[in-house]
């Protein structure tokens, strides 16, 4: 991700992972990446333990990556659509058509 999205990478947060308290410890770390790197928002498929009152705590909110992604079409549904397309022409296995693409990029593909 790194490699495309400018200032992806959060770093020197550790300190503030200790003072994180969510209900499963290996999500921590999460949380206290978005303190640090100043996020508002977590987009993640693991919903159930990012749960909104444990976040609120942290001005955090969580969001499933197709609602992430729905909300950018509302915002900005050329650039979304740009994006897709140079990520579709970049894979080196290209799906038969266009309306396969969308299965590589589920959580199960």
């Amino acid at each position: 991700m790194n490699a495309h999205v400018r200032d992806s990478l959060v770093s020197g947060f550790e300190h503030l992972i200790p003072s994180v308290e969510m209900p499963d410890a290996d999500d921590r770390h999460v949380v206290a990446a978005a303190i640090h790197g100043g996020a508002s928002l977590i987009v993640s498929f693991n919903l159930k333990d990012f749960s909104p009152d444990q976040l609120k705590r942290y001005n955090l909110t969580a969001q499933h990556p197709d609602d992430f992604i729905f909300d950018l079409l509302d915002l900005h549904a050329a650039r979304v659509c740009e994006a897709a397309a140079n990520r579709r022409r970049s894979l080196k296995n290209l799906p038969k058509t266009a309306g396969e693409y969308p299965d590589t990029c589920s959580s199960k593909g």
